[in-house]
């Protein structure tokens, strides 16, 4: 069949008619006479440009790859020349190690663990004060590696090996000006918060919490208190005061570090008066302004009076599983998990960052988080460790001025979670930026919708995305992409280097399709929870590796092998789901939601749309006769949601149901009604058409 297009369908997307009659020959002629790979290529290369309607892409996109067999999942979107894998990270790893191929260069780094991660704090050149005997000691099984025994560092050291002049951080602040903080002025902010926390009376081991936004000063903060020995504890700035506060008891925090209020579209949202209201320790308050605007309770500290002048500071070494960060996820209990982060966790953000995310030294990375969600103190390590630049963007990444900042300071990798772009392309906010520096995406935390990435692709002249899926227990992702193959909207390409899992059916037997669990050890896999019994989370009943003694690692995805031997995810096995990015169980929020008046019983699902994209939010209600306005109890619902757990995750449907499903020891089968309402979409589809 010979694929050509008329004019008629070009001008039908949006395209002027000028620039459709100048176009067509071209596109045409390469439609006819080239192989589908090389005319997408030509295509994205000399014919359709960013600023051309996303209609077009999608267009060209859909007759170029129209004989492609679905069973691999949706076509690639771009291609790497041998010029640009040559350049990468992955490339120079696979020529040290005389290795041809990148499928070889997996299964070496999978079967010889020890050795990779040896020759990966090689490379990285990570700073020791006295350097490790034994890459891995396995005496209490996977379950529990310990990992370079015998050493003592800091973590933080390993930060501050770029020359001092060369720029650590790039930021805005919401309606300001550009300001770059150099390696040299971050390392002498970090030793003044660490002296501060020494004449404070704080001691290595101790807790101290950072409730405030992704800024210049909370990166010099988190990296100051893991100086000085002491344990971030991160918190999100978004969290209402009751998750505020389980987190404090939880860790047991000493201090806190906070703002007096976030800045955001303009206006001013109370942030410290939370804080308190969360009865947290002593408090180190910085101003979103010039100057603080709000009184401060007794004992409590500004930034100003609290920053030490001294800008030196030895680091405190410590053991390699010494806690340098206390994160939270999801529990099934509805408190949520407490998980520390240890000395060599930041290994696995710095590698993943180094290979998978091809980040150089000079890199500029921005990726719009928080320090309360793991991509935070990921950010800051997959930077920093490989000598990168961070880009911080004070304002809201939905509006056109955080595109005009990735312009500006020339992104080269920009992460984002798929919901974001979703905004973007429906608002077409981002349209007539140059986005050309960009050599990569990432995009994590929920799940990704074809046209959506492949709208993110257009956006830079088509760069590749890389998916990026892993967790906060993980310290990074377990299967993800890399520059070195091709890149294919919402497709994960292979497992992580250094790692592997299997994905296995409902009968525990190999499949392709499944839930997936992970062959460990790993650096950066988790061995301990601070406030759950860690082996029954993650082992408890789980088969071993077949054919071996290996027990496998529970993780909750569910994942699709294509016949490309490229990755598709499905969701969540489990009843824990990503609103926004952000892990919440249900029980999380059904606890929020029973203190509504005159609702019963609730049970909270989360349904991937049939196109694919983020889950979206669906809350079954059991309600008093008297509550059936839907639209009335759906605000209530989600105002109670906005004040006692977090104003991000937002209801997308409510159903009324005279009594929930249950099974016989009384637990509420909520697959069964995201079954049920999954069932029913694709029924009311059918009756649309």
């Amino acid at each position: 069949m010979v694929k050509q297009l008329s004019l008629e369908q070009i001008v039908n997307c949006g395209v002027d008619k000028d620039t459709a009659i100048t176009i067509l020959p071209q596109i045409n002629h390469w439609l006819a006479s080239l192989p589908a790979a090389e005319c997408w290529q030509h295509l994205t290369q000399h014919s359709i440009k960013p600023d051309h309607p996303f209609p077009l892409h999608q267009l060209l996109y859909k007759i170029t790859f129209s004989d492609w067999d679905t069973r691999q999942g949706p076509p690639p979107a771009w291609f790497p020349s041998q010029e640009q894998i040559q350049a990468t990270n992955i490339a120079a790893l696979m020529n040290q190690l005389n290795i041809a191929s990148y499928p070889e260069l997996h299964n070496w780094s999978a079967q010889n663990r020890s050795e990779f991660w040896d020759l990966m704090i090689q490379r990285l050149g990570i700073r020791f004060r006295k350097n490790y005997t034994k890459i891995v000691e396995l005496a209490q099984g996977v379950e529990s590696p310990q990992w370079l025994i015998g050493a003592r560092f800091n973590i933080a050291e390993s930060c501050f090996q770029a020359p001092e002049n060369d720029p650590a951080i790039v930021f805005q602040p919401d309606r300001g000006s550009l300001s770059t903080l150099t390696y040299g002025e971050l390392h002498a902010w970090t030793n003044r918060v660490a002296n501060g926390l020494v004449d404070a009376g704080l001691r290595p081991g101790d807790a101290i919490a950072i409730a405030m936004p992704m800024t210049a000063e909370s990166i010099a903060i988190y990296l100051g208190i893991i100086k000085a020995g002491c344990t971030v504890v991160s918190i999100a700035d978004s969290f209402a005061t009751s998750e505020i506060a389980s987190r404090l008891r939880i860790s047991r925090a000493k201090a806190i570090f906070t703002q007096d209020y976030i800045q955001r579209g303009g206006k001013q949202l109370p942030l410290y008066p939370k804080v308190v209201d969360a009865k947290a320790p002593t408090a180190i308050v910085l101003s979103c302004n010039s100057a603080l605007s709000i009184e401060l309770r007794q004992g409590d500290l500004s930034w100003d009076k609290f920053l030490s002048p001294s800008d030196h500071f030895d680091a405190v070494p410590a053991d390699p599983s010494a806690h340098t960060n206390i994160l939270f996820s999801s529990g099934t209990t509805g408190e949520p998990k407490a998980i520390p982060w240890n000395q060599t966790t930041p290994l696995k953000c710095a590698v993943d960052g180094h290979l998978h995310h091809d980040i150089h030294p000079r890199d500029v990375v921005a990726w719009p988080t928080n320090l309360g969600w793991m991509m935070g103190p990921w950010l800051i390590y997959a930077s920093l460790i490989n000598r990168a630049v961070i880009a911080l963007y004070y304002g809201a990444p939905i509006e056109r001025g955080f595109g005009q900042f990735v312009q500006d300071v020339g992104v080269n990798v920009l992460g984002v979670v798929p919901s974001l772009v979703n905004i973007w392309k429906t608002n077409n906010c981002m349209q007539g930026l140059d986005w050309s520096a960009i050599k990569a995406f990432s995009s994590t935390g929920e799940c990704s919708n074809p046209q959506d990435m492949l709208f993110l692709m257009s956006r830079a002249g088509y760069k590749p995305i890389i998916e990026y899926c892993g967790g906060t227990e993980i310290g990074g992702g377990y299967i993800t992409g890399t520059l070195v193959q091709p890149a294919a909207p919402a497709i994960f390409t292979t497992p992580a280097l250094g790692l592997d899992f299997v994905i296995l059916d409902g009968n525990r037997d190999l499949s392709d399709k499944g839930e997936v669990f992970i062959i460990p050890p790993s650096i950066g896999l988790s061995t301990e929870l601070l406030n759950c019994d860690h082996q029954r989370v993650y082992f408890a009943n789980t088969p071993h590796l077949p054919c071996s003694s290996i027990p496998l690692r529970r993780h909750g995805d569910q994942m699709e092998r294509l016949s490309n031997n490229y990755y598709r995810s499905h969701g969540r096995v489990d009843d824990t789901m990503n609103l926004g990015g952000i892990k919440v169980s249900s029980a999380e929020i059904e606890r929020v939601l029973s203190t509504v008046e005159e609702v019963y019983e609730t049970a909270a699902i989360a349904v991937s749309p049939a196109a694919g994209g983020p889950s979206q939010l669906i809350i079954y209600a059991v309600v008093a006769l008297d509550r059936q306005d839907k639209e009335a109890l759906k605000t209530d619902l989600q105002k109670a949601i906005a004040q006692h757990l977090n104003p991000l995750f937002k209801i997308y449907d409510l159903i009324f149901i005279d009594a929930l499903p249950r099974t016989a020891s009384n637990k509420v089968m909520r697959r069964v009604l995201r079954d049920q309402y999954q069932a029913l979409a694709i029924l009311d589809k059918k009756n649309e058409l």
